[in-house]
């Protein structure tokens, strides 16, 4: 080796590797590096374009996101929304629309689609003459990560929100970011204690997860949850979303597969169930009395779960 040589391959060495690290770093560290620079510097302006571009890529768009929303920079969604747009990495719902191939914008098809959910749900209450905004309490039970729950805090505030689920990451994410009370649920339905009984208890897609041994166990648990007077709300897989999956029901009308988005619960207690109409009406009746079942509404939720209203009399 000459000293030419040695001086490349040892003064120089530093700086190459620099440039090799940073050859390796995505498009997307590299914004948001640069980005929580120019905030350091305090040029919002500048960090919330930078931003707005990490935010554009898959890889940085949760860590971009939390930025622009946590600083109120330009762009965020909670100057569009007016509520919390926080999004917890944990979130698996979140993480179902940043995985799916029809979803060119998973910020803004996740927001919508809980505002979407609140629409959907005024509705059906209106249905029976007990509007959402003169409802005292609501339990959403199965709430995940805040989906829904940042919209119904917007219509409701968060005294009259009580949030549940099995997920401990979940009640906690949703408790410290919105403010409401919030209630640990368990695998065993029997093992769950209310604290207090509630005007709404709305369970947004448990039932359309549940195998057949809990699946009546949790509907009267549920039942026990709701004041007098007051209403229980909960969708299931019905026909249509079964034809669409091509899911073959058996003769009572129920098909379950022990897989679903979620992560943190196990499938065998957490799965995909299809249930027909006369299925869950017989569940119904077995369990809390058809005279209760006071809406139903086929295909109500998302264009594909169905929705039934009972009240507790």
């Amino acid at each position: 080796m000459n000293a030419e040589q040695g001086h490349l391959t040892g003064h120089d060495q530093a700086p190459a590797l620099g440039v090799a690290q940073s050859r390796l770093a995505s498009v997307g560290q590299r914004l948001l590096k640069e980005g929580i620079s120019l905030l350091a510097q305090g040029d919002r302006t500048g960090a919330a374009q930078v931003l707005a571009r990490a935010r554009s890529e898959r890889d940085t768009l949760l860590q971009a996101h939390a930025l622009i929303e946590s600083n109120d920079l330009g762009g965020s969604f909670r100057n569009i929304m007016g509520l919390d747009c926080t999004i917890s990495s944990q979130d698996d719902i979140f993480g179902f629309f940043a995985g799916h191939a029809s979803s060119t914008n998973p910020l803004r098809d996740y927001l919508a689609d809980g505002w979407r959910t609140l629409s959907e749900l005024m509705l059906l209450l209106e249905a029976v003459d007990q509007p959402l905004l003169h409802t005292p309490s609501v339990l959403e039970f199965a709430s995940g990560h805040g989906r829904f729950t940042r919209h119904l805090v917007k219509a409701l505030g968060p005294g009259r929100v009580t949030v549940s689920d099995v997920v401990p990451d979940a009640v906690h994410f949703a408790t410290q970011t919105f403010g409401v009370q919030g209630l640990m649920s368990a695998s065993v339905p029997e093992q769950v204690q209310w604290p207090q009984r509630y005007s709404l208890v709305f369970v947004l897609s448990l039932f359309s997860h549940l195998p057949r041994s809990t699946w009546a166990r949790w509907l009267k648990v549920l039942w026990d949850a709701v004041e007098p007077g007051g209403l229980l709300v909960f969708t299931t897989h019905g026909v249509k979303a079964a034809a669409f999956d091509h899911v073959t029901l058996d003769e009572e009308g129920y098909f379950f597969a022990p897989s679903s988005e979620s992560t943190a619960i196990d499938g065998q207690e957490y799965g995909t169930a299809f249930t027909s109409e006369p299925f869950v009406l017989a569940r119904i009746e077995e369990t809390v009395g058809t005279k209760s079942l006071v809406h139903q509404s086929l295909v109500h939720f998302w264009n594909h779960q169905d929705a039934y209203v009972l009240r507790k009399r």
